[in-house]
């Protein structure tokens, strides 16, 4: 059966199952920045996210024979990155402990207005970081590796309703980190 996708580098990849470290090493050197960056986002330590980086290049080098080639590499590869990433954050805290009855409604009246606030994305990013990880892991997931709320409930084997009120959630907190951000700004102009 022909791939649906052909991924423009599949001779490096089919090189990569025959066992090739040359065409490994040049597959690391494609996708490392990446993948660090993905993890980086999702455990929030610089050396952890590149533990789980380098495990996740292991694991993509031994499981190479199940890539199917029907979407690209890079994201058969975030996806091992992402699992590992969060199996790294069940093992030191048990994160997905939130269930749905225990949801409760933001009050209109703590509500960010979101049309005050213009930053730039490395602001959002480090506010991002600041919030608590079953938040952290959403959010990032949702709005930087752009999966769907579907997908990121069966990844973190939360419901759907789950995955879009943290989405929701995180959302508040980073626009109240970026508002008090703000206000400390204006205060030390002065």
């Amino acid at each position: 059966m022909r791939p649906l996708y052909k991924d423009i580098h599949l001779d490096l990849i089919n090189e990569c199952k025959t066992g090739s470290r040359t065409a490994q090493y040049k597959i690391y050197k494609l996708y490392y920045k990446a993948m660090f960056n993905t993890s980086l986002r999702i455990v929030n330590d610089i050396a952890e996210a590149q533990d789980v980086m380098q495990e996740s290049f292991l694991d993509a080098f031994q499981k190479i024979d199940t890539y199917s080639g029907e979407g690209s590499f890079g994201s058969w590869l975030k996806r091992i990155v992402v699992n590992n990433s969060l199996d790294v954050l069940r093992k030191s805290k048990d994160i997905i402990s939130l269930e749905d009855n225990e949801i409760d409604l933001i009050a209109e009246e703590d509500q960010v207005d979101e049309t005050e606030i213009q930053f730039q994305v490395d602001e959002i990013k480090k506010a991002i970081m600041l919030l608590p990880d079953e938040y952290r892991v959403v959010i990032s997931l949702f709005l930087l590796e752009g999966y769907d709320h579907e997908e990121i409930s069966t990844i973190l084997n939360i419901s759907n309703n789950s995955s879009r009120t943290r989405y929701s959630r995180a959302r508040q907190k980073v626009l109240q980190i970026l508002k008090a951000e703000k206000v400390k700004k204006s205060f030390s102009r002065n």
